[in-house]
This record gives C-alpha cells, sequence and structure tokens, in this order.
C-alpha cells in the first residue's frame, strides 16, 4: 500500500454562503492528492504526458461527503494506492480536517493512454517499479 498526505487549506473563494467548501471542488482536490503523489514518487504530471506520452483519463469518481469542510480550514488530502496500478489506476481518497477527522471519501479510477496512439496501455514500468516496494 502506497499512501501521501498533502495539506491545502480552503479559501475563501471555494466556499458557499454557509462557509462550507462548496461540494463541487472536492474533484480538485483529489487532483491534487494525486498529482502530488505521483510527483512525490519522481513522476510530476510534466514529466508524464511531455515525457512519457501518457495521459490518465478519469474513468469514474465515486464520493461520500461525511461532515463539510470549513472556510479557513487546513485539510489533510490523503491518496492512498491499495492495489498496483495496471491498465487501471484506483487511487483512494480521504480528506481529514484539522482534528484529523475523516470528513469525505472517494474512489477515483484513471486509465492510461498513449498520447500517440490513442489507445489504452499498461501502467507505465517507470510507476510500477516505484511502487514495487509498497506491494
Amino acid at each position: 500500500m502506497y499512501i501521501n498526505e498533502f495539506k491545502k487549506r480552503v479559501r475563501y473563494g471555494e466556499t458557499d454562503k454557509m462557509g462550507y467548501l462548496y461540494y463541487g471542488h472536492y474533484p480538485k482536490l483529489y487532483e491534487i492528492g494525486r498529482v502530488e503523489m505521483l510527483r512525490e514518487l519522481g513522476l510530476p504530471y510534466v514529466k508524464i504526458e511531455d515525457e512519457m506520452n501518457i495521459m490518465l483519463p478519469v474513468l469514474s469518481v465515486e464520493a461520500k461527503y461525511l461532515k463539510p469542510a470549513y472556510y479557513d480550514e487546513e485539510l489533510t488530502i490523503k491518496s492512498i494506492l491499495k492495489e498496483m496500478p495496471s491498465k487501471m489506476i484506483s487511487i483512494h481518497a480521504e480528506i481529514l480536517n484539522e482534528s484529523q477527522e475523516v470528513i469525505h471519501r472517494a474512489l477515483v479510477k484513471l486509465f492510461f493512454i498513449d498520447m500517440k496512439t490513442g489507445k489504452r496501455i499498461s501502467a507505465p514500468k517507470e510507476l510500477t517499479e516505484k511502487l514495487v516496494p509498497f506491494f
């Protein structure tokens, strides 16, 4: 299992009239977590897209809203890989509030596309090799 954590503060412009993080912004948090997880593994998105010519389109998102996040609250975005990526990568996301309570859960599934051919491919070796020690 591989886990990455990244902190992000809720900005005023991300909230609704109640001062809650607007529900439509949660997928942006998953993306932040995913990008930072890959960066931590030494594979920033710019390398994956520009050098490896691979895209990662989202196939599906399942989300569960447990408690609201509030304006100016520092959140922890936890991105968890519970299984080795193959033709797909499944990222379990947890959003924690400042009290370290899980306030939101999601499962985001993405697949790998060769940008030159437009065809689905397996996870790049550069990624799986870095993950082997965690599985």
